[in-house]
């Protein structure tokens, strides 16, 4: 299905240059001179390799059609990722590099979309939101206390966010999936 290339989300599966790509991330760059253009990071399905690609926003791109199935994460082994479908209970793996930085937001009986193109997994689709703990920190200084401040942490699953100076090691915090950026404190 042709779409305008504004319309494109992380998660789609496009078709390009007789290839397939799982979308990562997108941005929409408006330069002060020119028209806007969209950057997007995109994944090979068969061979696993990023690349970049601009498209005005008036170009046209072929979403393709996937068929998005309920599956619960079971392990990471090396290099695979493995997953089962939460309907036929079939389990399956997704190389850890098509998945890139969402492996780390995968934990135990974690449910999520998988798209299947002619029956082959090619994307992951976390849910917008996941709960994260707060391994390490920088304590506040007295008097550090500008609005909008923020300071560098790190979860436990080892990705790194700027958090408000009032988190603490050990809060529990809700992170966006797509942006890997601080929401809110999680409530208990």
């Amino acid at each position: 299905m042709k779409m305008n290339a504004n319309l494109i989300r992380p998660g789609w599966v496009i078709e390009h240059n007789g290839k397939q790509y799982s979308v990562i991330k997108i941005q929409l760059i408006q330069p002060g001179k020119g028209g806007a253009f969209i950057q997007v990071e995109m994944r090979d399905v068969a061979t696993g390799l990023k690349t970049n690609e601009r498209w005005r926003t008036a170009d046209t791109v072929e979403k393709l059609n996937t068929e998005s199935i309920d599956c619960q994460f079971m392990y990471v082994d090396g290099s695979e990722v493995h997953f089962m479908n939460s309907s036929d209970y079939e389990q399956f793996t997704i190389p850890v590099d098509v998945l890139g930085d969402k492996v780390a937001f995968l934990t135990d009986g974690l449910t999520v979309n998988v798209d299947f193109i002619e029956g082959k997994p090619v994307s992951v689709d976390l849910p917008k939101t996941i709960v994260c703990e707060v391994a390490d920190t920088e304590a506040v200084v007295k008097g550090q206390t500008a609005s909008g401040a923020g300071k560098p942490a790190r979860l436990t699953n080892g990705l790194k966010v700027t958090v408000p100076l009032f988190i603490n090691v050990g809060e529990k915090i809700v992170v966006n999936t797509e942006e890997i950026a601080y929401v809110e404190r999680a409530k208990e």
